[in-house]
């Protein structure tokens, strides 16, 4: 239940604080008056997107808070799973800043708008024209029908067995993972090993094989060297050129 519902810096709004009671609450006025500004604003506490337009002094940021009372939605298990903070007294705040940063809270926690949804839509229920998307919720339709049915106690006992069993499972699929990557490195290790066995390696081998390929290396190297023709001189070199014409005359 809503206890209270801050606003400040919203569209029309400069600062304005609603405490409604737990009966039936009415807000009325003419048309233009802020009433849809006002459900806009509870829209936000519900994860819906915003930017700066929403701003009424765009040099500051606008600030949406709601306060509920939560103790009677069985919001417990929610929190848990996403590690918030359970307050039967629970705070949801939105905050959107000049340059158009959103950020979400719950209990003074960051959270992402995706949780922020999650826990909304399970603390208010906006109904519009033809919007009756709720029905559809498979979440919704269990909810209604463990209250009908009244078996709250019986519900419990099952979210917690199966909370185990999700505990268990996990560690299952992680032990089944590891199990995978040994075979695989066992697979791995053992081909090794065969190969090792199969190369029939005797010691000091790697030295013989290395003074052998040295040895190889010269006996090549001095083959070549020895059928290799010597190079003339180049022409125009000067062991080649004729003597000059007056050679007799300088004698």
């Amino acid at each position: 239940m809503l206890k209270e519902l801050r606003i400040q810096n919203y569209v029309l709004i400069k600062n304005l604080e609603i405490a409604p009671s737990s009966g039936l609450n009415t807000i009325t006025g003419e048309t233009g008056a802020g009433k849809s500004i006002m459900l806009g604003a509870v829209g936000l506490l519900l994860g819906n997107r915003a930017d700066t337009k929403v701003l009424l002094n765009e040099d500051e940021k606008c600030i949406i808070e709601g306060e509920f009372s939560i103790e009677k939605y069985q919001l417990k298990p929610l929190f848990e799973e996403e590690d918030l903070d359970y307050e039967p007294i629970s705070i949801i705040r939105r905050e959107i800043s000049p340059s158009g940063k959103s950020r979400a809270f719950i209990n003074d926690l960051p959270v992402r708008l995706d949780v922020l949804r999650k826990v909304g839509e399970r603390l208010i229920d906006i109904h519009s024209q033809h919007q009756t998307l709720l029905l559809q919720s498979a979440d919704f339709q269990l909810q209604v029908t463990d209250t009908i049915a009244s078996c709250s106690k019986e519900l419990k006992e099952y979210v917690e067995h199966y909370k185990n069993y999700s505990k268990v499972d996990r560690q299952l699929q992680k032990l089944k993972s590891l199990s995978t990557e040994n075979q695989k490195e066992l697979d791995y290790q053992s081909f090794l090993l065969n190969e090792l066995k199969s190369a029939t390696l005797i010691a000091g081998e790697e030295e013989t094989l290395e003074k052998e390929s040295l040895s190889t290396l010269r006996l090549l190297k001095s083959k070549i060297a020895s059928k290799s023709p010597e190079t003339p001189p180049a022409r125009g070199s000067v062991g080649n050129q004729p003597p000059p014409a007056n050679w007799a005359e300088s004698m």
